[in-house]
């Protein structure tokens, strides 16, 4: 259906006064009241974040504690194995922590669990395995660990020492591991609860820096590690759709300026073959590195990821790099089919659709791939979705969800909990195992519990406009005032116009190679600029038989290419008139 575009309030003599104080362009002074930046002091705060914005890694809860039984292993020359998710967040978690022990002097190593064998979190195999191979190990936990009740348990009857860390929602038990790390622990003070778990890590590698330095400060060594493993913590910030406000804004905001000059082999390898130059944005990440990294968890091993972001073996780096990029090839093919499958299935039962929320599952689908897969058909047909990718041999299955407009995810299925093997997650996504015959209950549950307290109304769907501009006004001077205001992403979304009167200076073109992206040349009374819209192949033919000028709705970005830079629009959406309705 039609989306409605809601404008931002526009109070011109705010926005001239603001613009005044600050010495920005108007422009950039209406986003910032749009998004709730009422004055000077705080809109300087928002645009000069610094590294010094961080808070003491003493402020965590658990940390201290945590980072003094690591010193302390070093010190009795102990193992210490860490064992990180599968995702991204885990994968650049672990892998900045090994730096920093490594550099330690630590004998350190990392286990990552099998996505479709193991499971999310840690298991009591591993937990077993580990303590045959050596009880004395210390295992330190990365983006998992909060919902680990039996597994660290387990540990405790093995008399493993154990140290969590991890940034999940945190359930009705605590694990009783040796320290929690975690920035929600009932009874924190922390200020700043939206840490991913490479977020945390870095916390963790930075009070184990203090404590190896004076105290307080780091040698100029590790200083210099803690700098660069900013970056991979940026990484994982933005692959795990954390807010990019408060602690998450600094740490992206620099992690990404510094990750072409201080990325090791394994990361100036895996930029090359994402075919990303800097400077490096959020969206670098979330559509070129990220993806690649993921891809390793998805169709294979996570390991792999995290061999490549550990390695200083430029041969061995490239041949990881390309590696990780064909799995994404091959993740993006797998994803194309099941989306198509799955809105199929939709489309054979009605009932389901009018349902309020989706329980979709096949034995054809790739348990890697369903996340993604559940993502975009959430978005399509606006409401949550969990896709289950079942297993004809041990009767079970597999699913992932995602929310929408705003529906908590974790508590629709916990409320399910009874028809689930296991279940774990947080607000806008979840993670399920069930068995195959429970589906159908688990469907007819998960739907009533959508219905019961989710409504999805008309706001949720109105896109969101900062304001109405004319294209003329966009410059290149202009947009780059706005990429101040970056990075952008959740919490912090890039910058959104209108403009009304646009009329075509060039007939529609699809490019790419599968002809899925529509590129125009918009105009109102200046030069014309490009537009791109990513997806939208049918845009090209219902544009061109438009009758009168349009309304447009888009972001600005800035256009590299072959060190040329030119102003270019994301078309988000578009209708036919030249006022707007």
């Amino acid at each position: 259906m039609p989306r409605a575009w809601r404008y931002a309030i526009h109070d011109a003599p705010r926005v001239r006064s603001l613009s005044q104080e600050l010495g920005v362009p108007g422009l950039v002074a209406q986003v910032l009241l749009a998004r709730g930046v009422e004055n000077s002091d705080e809109a300087r705060q928002f645009l000069s974040a610094s590294l010094l914005d961080l808070h003491d890694p003493s402020l965590l809860p658990g940390i201290d504690e945590a980072a003094d039984r690591i010193v302390g292993a070093i010190g009795d020359d102990r193992r210490i194995t860490i064992y990180g998710d599968y995702d991204v967040d885990g994968v650049t978690g672990t892998s900045l922590l090994w730096h920093c022990l490594r550099l330690a002097g630590a004998r350190v190593d990392y286990m990552i669990p099998d996505r479709l064998n193991d499971g999310y979190g840690l298991n009591p195999r591993a937990i077993q395995q580990l303590a045959e191979e050596d009880r004395t190990r210390l295992i330190i936990s990365v983006d998992c660990g909060i919902a680990s009740i039996q597994e660290a348990a387990l540990a405790a009857e093995l008399e493993m020492e154990l140290i969590v860390t991890d940034h999940h929602t945190i359930g009705d038990q605590l694990p009783a591991a040796s320290v929690l790390v975690h920035p929600r622990l009932p009874g924190s003070e922390y200020p700043f609860g939206d840490l991913c778990g490479a977020g945390v890590a870095f916390k963790l590698a930075w009070a184990v820096c203090q404590r190896l330095g004076d105290g307080r400060k780091a040698s100029p060594h590790m200083k210099e590690f803690l700098l660069s493993a900013v970056g991979l913590a940026a990484i994982g910030t933005v692959s795990d759709v954390m807010p990019l406000l408060g602690e998450n804004r600094v740490i992206v905001r620099f992690g990404l300026a510094g990750l072409p000059e201080r990325s090791n082999a394994g990361l100036k390898a895996l930029l090359k073959v994402s075919d990303r130059q800097p400077p490096l944005d959020a969206e670098d990440v979330a559509f070129g590195i990220g993806p690649r990294i993921n891809a390793a968890g998805r169709l294979q091993q996570a390991r792999l990821a995290v061999d490549l972001l550990t390695t200083d073996d430029a041969e061995r780096a490239v041949q990881l790099a390309g590696h990780l990029d064909k799995l994404n090839k091959d993740r993006k093919s797998l994803q194309i089919r099941i989306l198509k499958q799955a809105k199929k299935q939709v489309a054979e039962h009605p009932e389901w659709e009018e349902a309020a929320g989706l329980v979709l599952a096949s034995h054809d689908w790739h348990a890697g791939v369903i996340g993604i897969v559940a993502n975009q058909v959430a978005e399509e047909f606006e409401k949550p979705t969990i896709i289950i990718a079942q297993s004809a041999m041990e009767g079970i299955g597999k699913g992932s969800g995602r929310s929408f407009a705003g529906y908590n995810l974790y508590a629709g299925v916990a409320s399910c909990s009874d028809h689930l093997i296991s279940f774990g997650g947080h607000h806008a996504a979840a993670g399920i195992t069930i068995r195959s015959d429970e589906i159908p209950a688990f469907r007819d549950a998960f739907a009533a519990h959508v219905a019961g307290h989710h409504e999805v109304t008309d706001a949720d769907r109105e896109l969101r406009v900062d304001a109405e501009v004319r294209l003329e006004d966009l410059s290149l001077k202009a947009v780059k005032a706005l990429d101040t205001l970056s990075p952008f992403g959740e919490g912090n979304p890039r910058p959104r116009f209108s403009a009304t009167g646009v009329e075509m200076a060039e007939e529609p073109q699809l490019i790419g190679k599968d002809q899925r992206t529509l590129r125009l040349s918009l105009k109102t009374t200046g030069r014309p600029l490009k537009a791109i819209a990513f997806g939208r192949p049918e845009w090209a033919e219902e544009i061109q038989q438009a009758d009168g000028p349009l309304s447009v709705c888009f972001e600005p970005k800035i256009n590299r290419w072959q060190g040329r830079e030119s102003v270019e629009l994301q078309l988000i959406d578009w209708k036919t008139g030249g006022g707007l309705g």
